[in-house]
């Protein structure tokens, strides 16, 4: 029994099955973990789920990593879940990336998969409600647990129940599109939580305007913390159960500094910055560092680039734009479709601009962090244009270990703008040529001005990092 829990789709670590049987376990990282890691071990367990046959031989010979629980869930109805529902539905709602003319539809083929997202979300609200002692704080983590709130609520309403969403949150004009009950299903798995958590204050109001225009939606309330933050409620009344209110509030994620930089300043990261180096030669150079997830936007930045090519000649041979765009969701033919659409549109930069001597855009297709990490270090702009983007802490990690400091190009889109937007150089994702204009800005600005800005940019990037998110939105759990 545990009185922390956290429940996420993808775990703290992933198990791999060699050609001898043997398992080997490969812990991840990010943000959760981190921030993890600020309390006692002893009193607290991560429920996941098994992603591959790898987890789920792990669950079967029943290996358990001290403070992980994985569910091993039938895999027809988590790919149903996760892939049908979660990314397919939920993450377009969320990030507004539906073909309007084409998507979405909700059919009968929808409804089942919808099944499957509530079977799959049961599963991790039976073994949350298993594993908490009385009163425990469970921290129930993104879109692909949102029903989980109410189904643990009805199941030990003696927790206290938090519910984090990484994500943007949806429009209420966008939500309309959604079938009425499924709506109300997805509302009411949120309003089961005491505590609901967003990156910004921006999608934490979309999820209150949502709310605001339900019948049984009978108030909003506003308070004040000890600290100053404020905090939003939602009171609801609702048939069979009475009474209650779900209290909104914003926790922007951070990085964690000092981690950060013994990350990027290892001998095998002075080794590809060697390398990097050698192919840019001394031009100056664009970093971006992204998923290709119809939301980050590659393509537009890549067009942006080229406009600066053709309407700014000055810089043809003098900057190299770095371009990770590591594969993702390649199970999704819209996503596949996207990534090869991203090597073409680099292919053709480089065969109307390049010579012998000059590459215009050297991309990465491989999951390299070390590559990742180098090309942080050597950037003087960064490019960081997603459409919608619930944080996006690349915007935040390559000013903290900039070299020579960088230029940060920001969209209003991130999540970060709010925080980052004063010393960014602004732009709308959708405005090409505005984003070009940009990057030419970006690349002229004098070395004094940018170390300047490049040194407020990382204070701010560090005000919260992962241990303190986390323990903030667990004090504010247990105070409510």
């Amino acid at each position: 029994m545990a009185t922390v829990l956290v429940a996420s789709n993808r775990g703290p670590v992933s198990y791999t099955l060699g050609e001898d049987g043997e398992l080997d376990a490969r812990r991840g990282g990010g943000g959760l973990v981190s921030g993890l890691s600020a309390i006692d071990s002893q009193d607290s367990l991560w429920v996941c789920a098994a992603l591959g046959e790898g987890d789920r031989e792990a669950v079967r010979r029943g290996v358990a990593e001290p403070g992980v629980r994985m569910l091993d869930i039938a895999p027809d109805v988590y790919a149903d879940a996760y892939n049908g529902i979660a990314n397919s539905v939920l993450w377009f709602l969320h990030h507004h990336l539906y073909d309007i003319p084409r998507e979405p539809v909700f059919d009968a083929e929808f409804r089942r998969r919808w099944e499957a997202y509530r079977a799959y979300n049961r599963a991790f609200a039976e073994a949350l409600a298993a594993e908490a002692d009385e009163g425990a704080a469970v921290l129930v983590q993104d879109y692909h647990l949102s029903l989980v709130p109410w189904m643990l609520r009805e199941l030990r309403p003696d927790l206290k129940i938090g519910h984090f969403t990484h994500t943007p949150w949806v429009s209420s004009e966008y939500l309309r599109m959604v079938p009425d009950d499924i709506v109300e299903e997805l509302l009411w798995g949120m309003l089961g939580a005491d505590e609901l958590g967003f990156h910004t204050w921006g999608w934490a109001s979309l999820f209150i305007g949502c709310c605001s225009q339900r019948d049984d939606a009978t108030g909003m309330s506003q308070g004040v913390w000890p600290s100053g933050d404020p905090w939003y409620g939602v009171t609801y009344r609702r048939y069979g159960v009475g009474k209650g209110r779900t209290r909104v509030r914003a926790f922007p994620l951070g990085v964690d500094g000092e981690e950060l930089r013994a990350l990027a300043y290892r001998p095998e990261v002075d080794e590809r910055v060697a390398l990097l180096r050698e192919e840019v030669g001394d031009r100056r150079t664009i970093v971006r560092v992204d998923r290709t997830e119809l939301s980050k936007n590659i393509l537009r930045g890549l067009l942006a680039y080229r406009e600066l090519l053709t309407v700014h000649p000055e810089w043809r041979d003098r900057v190299v734009h770095l371009a990770s765009a590591y594969p993702s969701r390649q199970d999704l033919e819209s996503y596949r479709a996207y990534t090869a659409s991203v090597a073409e549109l680099a292919e053709e930069i480089n065969a109307e601009f390049g010579t012998p001597e000059w590459t215009p855009v050297l991309v990465s297709v491989e999951d390299d962090f070390t590559r990742s990490l180098a090309a942080y270090r050597i950037a003087d702009v960064a490019l960081v244009n997603p459409v919608r983007d619930g944080m996006n802490l690349v915007a935040k990690e390559i000013p903290v270990v900039s070299e020579e400091g960088c230029a940060l190009v920001l969209s209003t889109g991130a999540g970060a703008h709010r925080e980052l937007g004063q010393d960014a150089i602004t732009v709308n994702p959708f405005d090409v040529s505005q984003t070009a204009e940009a990057l030419h800005t970006a690349l002229s600005m004098p070395a004094a001005e940018r170390a300047d800005r490049t040194k407020r940019l990382a204070a701010a990037a560090t005000a919260l990092p992962p241990q303190r998110w986390f323990l903030d939105q667990l004090e504010a759990l247990r105070g409510s």
